[in-house]
């Protein structure tokens, strides 16, 4: 399986796994509207400007290319946003996958790892989350998720379609050499805005909830190393034949935001500026990943276990960013 279609590879996730691809001896065919994503992470000369709402641009792509397997990371992601604005999120998400499905079945491409999320869970009943835990995402972004995972499976049933949804916990750090990294617009992931705070790139880091369940007060998280995560995608592809279905991706470590930040300062010998301020809507006070099933059908292991080492990869890239 060596020509793999990247969609939405030049996005954050998607740019470390076709690194990570490429240097596994992989073909990578990227495919990107470029809206969040950036052409300056895209490592390779196989890049193609398209949208997953242009069914034209996407037929063009199988028609030129000998595609084996297909990555999807072409999701809009940004929860709040999904909220005040849930059409750009149904158009795009389900909408757009049902296109690429429909062009990849046009052309007897039958093989999809799909980038999914802990959000499909919604509020956690239990940790940790174990892939048997219901789902009820509480939001558009979820919603959509969940949505594209159910397709799948339908998918599957009629049309033969060999699909592993990867359900991440939250994604951190950056690739360890610097050439790539991070880079959101607007800046929604902890550890970043933890940095841009340290850097002085921002007035001070809003803590939303210091009164939680939990040892020191604040939110509890299961931050996965993006190459972890890089390394995921290539060993699903290598199991769509043996299993179909869903899988979660984490540390099964939880950390606390008041751990990222100490750590950050620790690293960065700076002081982080705080404000704290009311929880968030929505904001559960623990949620982190069983990762069994990961281990046991991907032979995965995560190699980032602290979380010291993840935000000094972090670290290296925002004092030395490329774009």
């Amino acid at each position: 399986m060596n020509n793999i279609l990247v969609v939405g590879g030049a996005g954050y996730i998607g740019s470390h796994t076709v690194k990570y691809l490429m240097k596994n001896g992989c073909n990578c065919i990227v495919a990107d509207n470029l809206i969040y994503g950036h052409k300056e992470a895209v490592l390779t000369d196989n890049f193609i400007l398209a949208d997953l709402l242009d069914i034209d641009s996407l037929l063009n792509i199988f028609n030129n290319f000998s595609i084996d397997a297909v990555i999807h990371f072409a999701a809009f992601a940004y929860v709040g946003e999904s909220v005040i604005n849930p059409q750009k999120y149904y158009n795009n998400n389900v909408v757009g996958t049902i296109n690429l499905l429909n062009a990849m079945l046009s052309n007897d491409v039958k093989k999809i790892v799909f980038s999914s999320t802990c959000a499909t869970y919604g509020e956690p009943k239990y940790t940790p989350i174990d892939e048997n835990h219901p789902q009820n995402p509480i939001n558009p972004y979820g919603k959509t998720k969940l949505m594209i995972e159910q397709i799948f499976a339908d998918y599957e049933k009629a049309y033969g379609l060999k699909h592993i949804s990867l359900r991440y916990f939250n994604a951190a750090g950056c690739s360890a050499d610097g050439d790539i990294g991070e880079s959101h617009d607007p800046e929604t992931h902890l550890i970043p805005l933890v940095l841009k705070a340290i850097k002085e790139e921002s007035y001070s880091l809003k803590i939303f909830g210091a009164d939680y369940d939990t040892f020191d007060g604040t939110c509890i998280r299961d931050y996965i190393h993006v190459d972890d995560l890089a390394q995921a995608h290539y060993l699903a592809l290598k199991r769509l034949d043996i299993y179909n279905g869903c899988i979660n991706v984490g540390t099964g470590i939880g950390v606390s935001v008041k751990e990222i930040i100490h750590a950050a300062e620790k690293i960065s010998g700076k002081t982080c500026p705080i404000e704290y301020c009311a929880r968030r809507p929505g904001d559960p006070a623990k949620l982190y990943a069983s990762n069994d099933k990961a281990k046991k059908i991907l032979n995965w292991e995560p190699k980032y276990i602290d979380i010291k080492n993840i935000i000094q990869t972090a670290w290296d890239w925002e004092i030395n960013r490329k774009f």
